[in-house]
């Protein structure tokens, strides 16, 4: 039997979240033509949103209530848990067959708890973690990693096609999720590596511009790397990916792999290095971590 797709003519979409990553997904969906409303749990955002001409809901029941697919951004465990469980939240007033794509990068036991909750409903859920920052969302180019069910995945591909460049069924359900830890952990170590070269260039006494360009040019550096290179050239580190997030995701990582046996042992000293960080540079962009790795320290804007 041929799936349904979703149809942006017809299908209601409720954005929850609307940070850096959630504000960008729902302007793209709507720019696509997608019948979006949103919400968000502080008021600023909401407004800014609003601004761009998109509806807001008054409250979570409101905008459930009236959507076919919830898609939902937020920053850590503790807002999915409140957003979803709560006595307003999503699955107080979710119906059977509601689609619901989670977005956010959360533990993957609370993933599984989501998971769970949804298929006692009757609630479609995937978990539809997104590898790729704010530029990305804009450009379209994110690749979105995805745990759940495959008919429903395959349901919800037009949506995908608005947002993303490539889309991947990983598994069953919170699936999704690690393999974001999977690719997070590969970022950290990537930025830890690139800010180590960048020091022991400086000690080499080799001109910062001509290093970062070489390093550019060579196979050695993943493409992820190409902003960072920039960021630290012009010591911008306007957030794309703020540090504090890739903070939050190396404790995911870590104790994703205290659960599963694995051994870490670089992941190990990144994750110790940024929560260092956090505290002085945590909303600047994971880029910052270069000059404290190089002992430069980084100037804060008040």
């Amino acid at each position: 039997m041929q799936t349904t797709k979703l149809n942006n003519l017809t299908a209601k979409v409720g954005s929850i979240g609307l940070g850096l990553m959630g504000s960008r997904l729902a302007r793209r969906l709507d720019s696509f033509g997608w019948h979006v409303r949103a919400w968000n749990r502080s008021p600023e955002p909401a407004e800014q949103i609003r601004e761009w001409g998109l509806a807001i809901a008054p409250s979570i029941a409101d905008l459930v209530s009236e959507s076919d697919v919830i898609l939902s951004s937020l920053a850590n465990d503790d807002a999915v848990r409140s957003v979803y469980f709560d006595k307003s939240g999503v699955f107080s007033v979710a119906k059977p067959g509601t689609i619901i794509l989670e977005m956010s990068t959360i533990s993957p036991g609370l993933s599984r708890q989501l998971h769970q909750e949804a298929s006692t409903r009757g609630v479609k859920l995937l978990d539809v973690a997104i590898s790729g920052s704010t530029p990305a969302v804009d450009a379209g180019t994110i690749t979105l990693l995805a745990g759940g069910d495959k008919e429903t995945f395959e349901q919800c591909v037009p949506i995908f096609q608005s947002i993303a460049r490539q889309w991947f069924l990983i598994g069953p359900g919170s699936s999704g999720v690690q393999m974001k830890l999977v690719v997070n952990l590969l970022l950290s170590l990537d930025m830890q590596g690139l800010a180590e070269a960048v020091s022991l260039g400086d000690h080499l006494q080799i001109d910062r511009s001509t290093l970062l360009y070489v390093l550019s040019k060579t196979a050695v550096v993943a493409p992820a790397m190409a902003g960072k290179i920039a960021k630290i050239k012009e010591g911008d580190y306007s957030p794309e990916f703020p540090l504090r997030l890739m903070s939050k995701d190396m404790d995911l990582v870590m104790d994703a792999a205290r659960e599963s046996g694995a051994e870490l042992p670089a992941a190990s000293i990144a994750q110790s290095i940024l929560a260092s960080s956090v505290r002085a540079i945590g909303d600047l962009d994971l880029a910052a971590i270069a000059p404290i790795v190089i002992g430069q320290g980084v100037r804060v804007e008040v």
